[in-house]
């Protein structure tokens, strides 16, 4: 997915741990791309209401690329750069897609009897 221009300049690299692996990545990138270069898009995160997601922006509009760094769950990883011994996990699995999740009710209509719209969130 991502691959260096081959006339761009060597820059350092550090260590980082994704999911328990060790890769080298250069040290200018952020979370979200050294994460993209390594294990591609296909299950970067899954979202709360069960859905696969990937970082989309790349900028911290769209909150896609929420991941566990160094046991903070839901990071903007495109917003933090790769330091080294940084310990990424990717947030795949129920419990840490739903352990600090939006509140929602709200959102999908809700279930409270009371009706809402975009402008009470």
């Amino acid at each position: 997915m991502f691959k260096r221009h081959e006339r761009a300049t060597a820059t350092p690299e550090v260590t980082i741990t994704i999911d328990g692996a060790p890769y080298q990545v250069p040290s200018t990138l952020s979370v979200a791309a050294a994460v993209l270069m390594h294990q591609g898009a296909a299950g970067y995160r899954r979202h709360a209401a069960g859905g696969h997601r990937a970082p989309l922006c790349m900028m911290g509009v769209c909150h896609d690329c929420l991941i566990t760094i160094d046991d903070a769950p839901n990071r903007q990883g495109c917003l933090v750069t790769v330091e080294q011994g940084m310990r990424v996990r990717r947030q795949l699995d129920e419990e840490a897609a739903t352990a600090y999740r939006w509140d929602t009710v709200y959102h999908a209509g809700g279930d409270d009897g009371g009706e809402r719209d975009d402008a009470d969130l």
